[in-house]
């Protein structure tokens, strides 16, 4: 059907027929790269105000950083910390429902969870157009490195892989660590998606910055890119930006990478963001060309799953 031409430019082979391509219409989506202080309300009021410039700029389907509220707490273990936990629905969905009623637009958000005393989750939240909460995705794959102690904190999530129905268009979340499991992202592509989302938290280690920096960063973007590309689906991926310090000193901190980026289904790269600097990217998810990349590519008709069986298996007999 298709062909590259030497200039990677597609060139069409023979005729194309667009008459059956699904009618869904394309939607404007926008990652809002944050800088976060010491005070929750003050990031929840600055995450508001982004929302409000993204809106005006068009976006329809906007997504923040992971644990948006806060400096990234994971760094230490402390106990005193599971009091900053909130229900949902709570204090920081209500806000982030406001905006969404008075602009019209459908928000990803990142919330840490207290679903019972002793039960934490870092979970995402879908919120439509209308403020209404679509649903939840709590974060499946959970960390243990230094300065990224989320085990402590956060159970994992049991409500598999979500993709949920919004006003503009069908949208999958997961968070951060997911990123790099390919599992996730196909389970939640084969819920018919348009795109993915996945608010992250991901910096350096200051001392590793020199030596191990642009690799960590460049991996982190390709892994997601091949989501894009194996799954046929939008992926935008929403990271924090600036140099958080290691409570009480003890350490050197994390600087946040930000390089927050929308790679479409061919994993071309559509906006990417500074390493350094607060902005809202934006890009156009269009699932007619979803579609047509499918039928170009088509990975999930040629997928073997009656000899994946060992997929579940730990590790190879």
């Amino acid at each position: 059907m298709w062909s590259f031409k030497s200039n990677g430019k597609f060139a069409f082979m023979r005729h194309v027929c667009y008459a059956d391509i699904m009618s869904s219409k394309p939607f404007t989506i926008g990652l809002l790269q944050m800088r976060m202080t010491a005070d929750p309300a003050a990031n929840v009021a600055h995450a508001c105000s982004m929302l409000e410039t993204a809106a005006k700029q068009g976006v329809q389907v906007a997504c923040l950083p992971e644990l948006f509220r806060s400096f990234y707490f994971c760094q230490s273990e402390d106990h005193t910390v599971f009091d900053t936990a909130e229900p949902i629905p709570g204090p920081t969905t209500e806000a982030l429902a406001k905006v969404a009623r008075r602009q019209g637009i459908a928000i990803v958000g990142s919330v840490f969870e207290r679903r019972a005393a002793g039960v934490y989750h870092n979970t995402a939240v879908m919120i439509d157009a209308d403020g209404s909460l679509v649903g939840i995705y709590r974060k499946m794959h959970i960390p243990d490195d230094p300065l990224y102690f989320e085990k402590y904190y956060f159970t994992p999530g049991d409500l598999g892989f979500k993709a949920f129905d919004t006003k503009f268009g069908k949208v999958g979340t997961l968070v951060c660590w997911d990123q790099w499991y390919p599992e996730g992202a196909r389970l939640t592509a084969m819920q018919g998606a348009h795109v993915l989302f996945y608010p992250t938290a991901i910096g350096w280690h200051p001392k590793e910055k020199a030596e191990f920096g642009e690799a960590q960063a460049s991996a982190w973007e390709t892994i997601q890119r091949s989501h894009a590309i194996a799954n046929g689906i939008y992926v935008a991926s929403c990271n924090r930006i600036g140099h958080e310090a290691t409570p009480e000193g003890k350490g050197d901190g994390i600087e946040f990478f930000g390089n927050s980026f929308i790679a479409d289904p061919f994993g071309r790269i559509l906006a990417k963001a500074s390493s350094d600097k607060e902005e809202i990217i934006t890009a156009i998810v269009d699932p007619k060309i979803q579609e047509q990349i499918r039928r170009w590519w088509p990975f999930f008709r040629d997928r073997r799953i009656d000899a994946y069986g060992g997929i579940t298996e730990r590790f190879g007999k």
